[in-house]
C-alpha cells in the first residue's frame, strides 16, 4: 500500500509544478543564508581562536556553508525541472534525472538537519576547548618575547577587558601562573628571590592579577596587588573587594556568548530544514504523478501520486533484498560438484602447416 497516497487532475499537476518552481527558488535564498550563517559562525569563532586548544570545532560553520552552497546549486536546478514537469512532453527529457535529484534534495535535507543538530551538540566540546585554551593562554601570557606567543598578552587582555571576565574560571586563576616575565622581576631584592625559592617550580607566584581584570565598576583605584589581604589597603572592605575586579571566568563568558549565537543559528538552520522538508515532498509527489500519466498514457487523465510505492516496511525489506544480490554478483561459485564442460579431443581443430618442397620445384624450373 503506497504511503501518501494522492489523486491529481492535469490542473493540479501544473499547478503544483508552479509551486515548487517558486519554492525552489525560494531555498536558493535560503541556501545563502545558510551559507551566510556558516561564513558568520566561523568568523566568530577564529576571533577568540587563539584562546581555544586546536580541537576541530569549525566543522560546525564548515557544515553550514558546504550545505549552502549545495542549497544554492539543487534548489536552481530543481526549478528549471519542476517548471518543465508541468508539461508531460517537456518531462520525458527529465525522468531520467528525476529520481538521481530526488535523492540528492534528500540527502541535501538530511544534511540541513544535522548542520542543526551540530549546534546545540557542539556545547561540551566547545567548554572543554575554551577551558584548555584559556590555560594554555594564561601561562604564556608572560611571553611577550617568545614567537608565536608574543600575541597572547594583548589577547587576553582584550577579552578580560570586552567581555568583562577574570581569569579561566574566576580572577583567582591568575594566583596559580607566573604572569609576570623574569625580565621585569628583581633578582637582587631579596623578597623576590625568597618567593622564587619557596615555590617548588621555580615560579614567582603571587595574589595578583593583570591590569584588565578590573572593573570600570569600582568606586576606588583598581587593587591589583594582595588582593585576598584586605589589611593590606587602606578601607578595603567586603564591598570594595567584590566591585574591585570582575568575578565571573572568561571561559563561561565565551562559552555563554557561542551558545547563544550557536542556539539562534540552530533554530534557523532548523526552520529552514522543516521548508526544505516540504519542498522534497512536494517534488516526490510531482515526479511520482508525472511518471503514472505516462504509464496511462493519457496526459488529461487523473495520476496517483505518492511518497512511498509500497509501505515503510515493504521498501526497507525492497532495498535490503537488492544490496544483498548485488553483493551476491561479486561472490565466486566453487562448488567442486558443478562440471564444468571442457573441449574433447574431437571438438579440437589442431593447426597443420602446410610445407612447401622449394627444391624440388626449383629443380623442375632449370630442367624446362
Amino acid at each position: 500500500m503506497a504511503v501518501g497516497k494522492v489523486t491529481f487532475t492535469k490542473a493540479e499537476r501544473e499547478k503544483l509544478a508552479e509551486v515548487l518552481w517558486l519554492l525552489n527558488w525560494i531555498s536558493v535564498v535560503t541556501g545563502a543564508i545558510l551559507f551566510g550563517l556558516g561564513l558568520f559562525l566561523k568568523i566568530e569563532i577564529q576571533k577568540w581562536q587563539e584562546v581555544m586548544s586546536d580541537q576541530g570545532i569549525l566543522y560546525v560553520p564548515h557544515m553550514l556553508i558546504t550545505t549552502g552552497l549545495a542549497a544554492c546549486c539543487i534548489n536552481f536546478l530543481g526549478g528549471k525541472i519542476c517548471l518543465d514537469c508541468a508539461d508531460t512532453n517537456k518531462f520525458l527529457r527529465w525522468k531520467l534525472v528525476m529520481m538521481p535529484y530526488v535523492v540528492c534534495t534528500f540527502f541535501f535535507t538530511s544534511c540541513v538537519l544535522v548542520g542543526a543538530l551540530m549546534c546545540y551538540s557542539i556545547r561540551s566540546q566547545l567548554e572543554e576547548s575554551l577551558f584548555l585554551g584559556l590555560r594554555n593562554a594564561m601561562r604564556y601570557y608572560k611571553d611577550t618575547d617568545t614567537p608565536g606567543r608574543c600575541y597572547l598578552k594583548r589577547t587576553l587582555d582584550l577579552l578580560q577587558i570586552q567581555f568583562h571576565c577574570c581569569g579561566n574560571t574566576g580572577y583567582r586563576d591568575w594566583f596559580q601562573v607566573q604572569w609576570i616575565s623574569n625580565r621585569y622581576l628583581d633578582m637582587t631584592s631579596s623578597t623576590v628571590v625568597d618567593r622564587l625559592r619557596s615555590n617548588v617550580e621555580g615560579k614567582y607566584l603571587m595574589d595578583g592579577v593583570p591590569f584588565s581584570c578590573c572593573s570600570t565598576f569600582s568606586p576606588r583605584p583598581c587593587i591589583q596587588q594582595q588582593v585576598s589581604n584586605s589589611s593590606a589597603h587602606f578601607n578595603y572592605d567586603q564591598q570594595s573587594q567584590q566591585l574591585n575586579l570582575w568575578r565571573r571566568g572568561c571561559r563561561q563568558t565565551l562559552l555563554d556568548h557561542y551558545t547563544g549565537i550557536m542556539q539562534s543559528i540552530g533554530l534557523t538552520v532548523l526552520l529552514i530544514w522543516l521548508f526544505e522538508l516540504l519542498v522534497l515532498t512536494g517534488v516526490r509527489y510531482l515526479q511520482t504523478a508525472m511518471e503514472n500519466v505516462l504509464r496511462l498514457g493519457d496526459p488529461e487523465s487523473e495520476s496517483d501520486g505518492w511518497i512511498l510505492e509500497n509501505s515503510l516496511a515493504e521498501t526497507a525489506r525492497s532495498n535490503f533484498n537488492i544490496i544483498k544480490n548485488l553483493g551476491k554478483c561479486y561472490q565466486i561459485d566453487d562448488d567442486p560438484n558443478i562440471n564444468v564442460p571442457t573441449a574433447t579431443a574431437e571438438q579440437e581443430v589442431p593447426s597443420q602447416q602446410v610445407q612447401i618442397p622449394v627444391t624440388s620445384i626449383a629443380s623442375r624450373l632449370r630442367s624446362h
